[in-house]
This record gives structure tokens, C-alpha cells and sequence, in this order.
């Protein structure tokens, strides 16, 4: 090999392991908003619901962070996803079973929850109304301060399940209803 050869061997090199060395210590960060899940089997309907987790790190969520009246990814980076291996009933109205995008309006008020058929979108950045399947109502009610935004599975019976949003001072509940399990019900 030629000096010259050599003498362009060398940097590209040394820039070569700069550059593996900095992905390494990347990817070796935690993320800013964590990425979490939670399932839970109501009668013989599996649910599962997956999410990045933000936190409030002394910022004013509701109405600024998160703003009023537009839709939110409720979460953080990559789609907020809830999948249903049967046909579930969410506010007295029927949803197939599938792997959904959950979406949220919040207000002062009462929040829309959104079950988009797009699951795989990045956010809410590409948000299209006409893909949703579902949209029910639900009633926020004040909360014990959580830093890290988290989906909850409450109240689990054979038939049915409350899914809670909780971040900051903010409870956001929605009931699920399953078919009735036959070997359960006995």
C-alpha cells in the first residue's frame, strides 16, 4: 500500500470510530419519554396497550403543553397503540377486534378518545378524521400528581375493564365491555 494510500486510510478511520463510538453512547441514553406497556386478559378478551411515556419535568401540561381542542398522540414519540384480540363495546358502542391508534381531544371538559384504524403513524402529525373506527366521550376527574404519563387498567371484572389515562393531576377513564366468557360465568 502507498503512503498516499495510506495517508487517506487513516482519517477515514479515525472518523469511522468516532462516529460508532458517539451511536454507542446514543443508544446507551434513556429516552426522554420511555417507551411502557400494559395488558391485561378481561373475560377471554386480551388487552394491550403500548405507549411512550412522558413526563411533566415542571412544565404546565394541560392547555399548553398539551393544548386544548386539538388532537393529541396521548403519549410521546411513535403512535400510542391499544390492541383488542376480540370485538369490545367502549361506551356502548362496538369496536372489532384489532390494533388501534388511540388519539385524544382534551378540554377544560370532557376529553374525545379516538380509535384510529391508522396504528402505525408517527403522532398525531398525520392525524386523518376519516380513519377513525371509533370516538367516545370521557370525563376527566382530578388525580394524585403523577410525573410519568401512564395507561392504567382498573376495576377488571369478567365483562369489562376501566382503562384510565393518568398523567400530572389528571385521571381520564373509559370502560371496555367484553362478551361474557361462558366458562367464566359459571
Amino acid at each position: 500500500m502507498t503512503k498516499s494510500a495510506l495517508r487517506a486510510i487513516i482519517p477515514a478511520a479515525g472518523l469511522l470510530a468516532l462516529q460508532l463510538t458517539a451511536g454507542a453512547v446514543c443508544a446507551q441514553q434513556k429516552p426522554e419519554s420511555p417507551k411502557a406497556s400494559t395488558s391485561q386478559k378481561v373475560g377471554l378478551t386480551n388487552i394491550t396497550i403500548t405507549y411512550s411515556s412522558p413526563g411533566v419535568k415542571g412544565r404546565k401540561i394541560w392547555g399548553e403543553l398539551v393544548p386544548y381542542g386539538k388532537v393529541w398522540r396521548t403519549g410521546a414519540n411513535e403512535n400510542t397503540t391499544i390492541k383488542f384480540s376480540t370485538a369490545v363495546k367502549i361506551g356502548g358502542k362496538e369496536l372489532a377486534a384489532g390494533t388501534y391508534g388511540i388519539h385524544t381531544i382534551p378540554t377544560a371538559g370532557d376529553w374525545t378518545v379516538i380509535f384510529s384504524k391508522d396504528a402505525d403513524q408517527w403522532g398525531s402529525f398525520s392525524y386523518k378524521q376519516e380513519n377513525d373506527a371509533l370516538r367516545v366521550q370521557a370525563k376527566p376527574a382530578p388525580a394524585d400528581f403523577r410525573e410519568r404519563m401512564a395507561f392504567e387498567i382498573e376495576d377488571v371484572t369478567n365483562t369489562s375493564a376501566k382503562i384510565v389515562i393518568h398523567w400530572e393531576k389528571v385521571k381520564v377513564p373509559f370502560t371496555v365491555e367484553v362478551g361474557a366468557p361462558k366458562a367464566a360465568a359459571n
